[in-house]
């Protein structure tokens, strides 16, 4: 482990060999926000281990997001409760240089705001970012890190944000009042809000966004929301609470992380049920599908670590160590 240290010098030290010896070798990094330390882990995944921490001097990121190219990451300081729980709310979203190792700006949004989910707009380029305490999406600019504009989202606790291929289209999961915000990212309104469930948690987009999922937490099913129609279409069973999803870019398959039984599911898109389950170490959290498709990973943050999961045999692969209670995850293709 590296702390603080720059990752393009340890590139250059790892011997070319070293990174040519696992089979499902990528040109990338994995990069894991860890709640229990306030640090964001960089991780090479060919190797498996962690090459670099970088400290994110306050208190606590939960998620993390890429520059487009690939020399930024943006981790908003959450604060330090849970979702509706009392604790302290943050303002603040560091900016980290990956080649550096360190925090390189701030954006301080003026008051406490619990921002949370942030993402890099597909076609424009700019930081979308939940702002929990603001019943809103807040929207930077993250060359000039100013805040350019916002968009309400009509509910209390939008915590998780997910946005279609073309940039158009944003969509929140709002936890407690268990409903979905649609959001038009072009003309920066909230276009609807669909009811879901009691309390819902997480949201992610089928490869074609033609579907969003979020999570019943009162009952084991994944909902199922028909983007065209705005509308509830289906309810997929699961054996256990549901939590972080991802589908993969093939559209076949949905990974859903089983935090209450210690698992993850897999979906079979084309019959809406689940065809697969593997064990992981305890309380998954979220799922992210490498670009190329070959492989998932899964935080699991009880144990501080990541489970990697091989898409083509449904086998866990490896466990790789990070940092305590680790939550979001985020890909850096490697230049």
């Amino acid at each position: 482990m590296i702390l603080g240290a720059s990752l393009a010098s340890w590139l250059a030290a790892v011997p070319a060999e070293a990174q040519s010896n696992n089979s499902q070798k990528s040109n990338g990094f994995l990069l894991v926000a860890n709640k229990g330390n306030d640090t964001l882990s960089v991780v090479e995944v060919n190797l498996g281990i962690q090459v670099a921490v970088i400290p994110e001097g306050a208190t606590t990121g939960h998620e993390v997001a890429v520059s487009q190219d690939g020399r930024r990451a943006f981790v908003p300081i959450y604060g330090s409760a849970g979702v509706g729980q009392a604790g302290t709310d943050g303002r603040l979203i560091r900016v980290m240089d990956l080649r550096k190792s360190r925090i390189v700006g701030t954006v301080d949004l003026g008051r406490g705001m619990r921002p949370h989910r942030p993402v890099v707009g597909p076609k424009d380029g700019l930081l979308y970012v939940t702002t929990e305490l603001d019943d809103s999406v807040t929207i930077i600019d993250p060359r000039s890190l100013r805040i350019v504009g916002s968009i309400p989202t009509g509910s209390p606790q939008s915590h998780m944000l997910a946005i279609s291929s073309d940039g158009l289209l944003g969509y929140t999961a709002n936890v407690n009042p268990g409903s979905v915000s649609v959001l038009d990212l072009k003309s920066r309104r909230l276009v609807t809000t669909i009811p879901v469930a009691p309390i819902i948690q997480r949201i992610a987009l089928s490869a074609d966004d033609r579907m969003a999922f979020t999570a019943d937490q009162t009952a084991a099913r994944l909902v199922v929301i028909d983007t065209g129609t705005n509308s509830e279409s289906a309810s997929i069973p699961l054996p256990g609470l549901g939590f972080g999803t991802a589908a993969t870019p093939d559209g076949r398959w949905l990974i859903v992380a089983l935090p209450a039984i210690d698992m993850v599911g897999v979906v079979d898109l084309t019959t809406m049920t689940v065809v697969h389950t593997l064990n992981v170490p305890k309380a998954p959290q979220e799922v992210l599908v490498r670009p190329d498709g070959d492989v998932a990973y899964v935080s699991c943050d009880a144990s501080g670590q990541v489970a990697v999961i091989n898409v083509g045999t449904w086998r866990l692969e490896r466990l790789i160590t990070v940092g305590p209670v680790d939550d979001g995850l985020a890909w850096v293709k490697a230049n």
